[in-house]
């Protein structure tokens, strides 16, 4: 009877713990993103921000926590977080290195929060700049994958 307790006790604990870790926007490296793709196809949405702009802090609390944007993004985008002050981290992207910044600036980003859309071979579609509330996120980004073939 005790095994049979520990059993449930551990089943319950492991659908919690899986329902735990869908609860969140799955982020990516740039160089996760850039072999994720390559694996299995999809768009890339990078969140570019700095870590003094309150509307992008706002992003994360609100936008970013809501059911509906969790499982959209992850269903259908591999998700970067990429700081647009960074200097010191480094990747490669298409045989060049870059730090965050470099990356930013060559996306021409220059408000934030902004979200630049990648398609699949990594080239970017468009920009969705500013604080978004979830029901507008949601339905910028499907607009967006209804135009384009990703």
């Amino acid at each position: 009877m005790k095994k049979v307790v520990g059993l449930l006790v551990l089943l319950v604990f492991v659908q919690q713990l899986a329902t735990a870790q869908k609860n969140e926007i799955t982020w990516y490296s740039f160089e996760e993103a850039i072999e994720k793709t390559a694996e299995k196809p999809k768009m890339v949405l990078v969140d570019v921000y700095t870590d003094w702009c309150g509307w992008c802090k706002k992003m994360d609390r609100n936008t970013f926590t809501d059911s509906k944007v969790i499982e959209y993004v992850n269903e259908n985008f591999y998700a970067v977080k990429l700081n647009a002050e960074d200097r010191k981290r480094k990747f490669e992207f298409k045989g060049k290195e870059y730090t965050e910044q470099m990356m930013a600036y060559n996306m021409r980003v220059r408000s934030y929060p902004n979200f630049v859309v990648m398609d699949a071979a990594m080239e970017n579609i468009t920009q969705l700049p500013g604080y978004r509330e979830p029901d507008n996120f949601i339905s910028s980004l499907k607009i967006l994958l209804e135009n384009f073939d990703h």
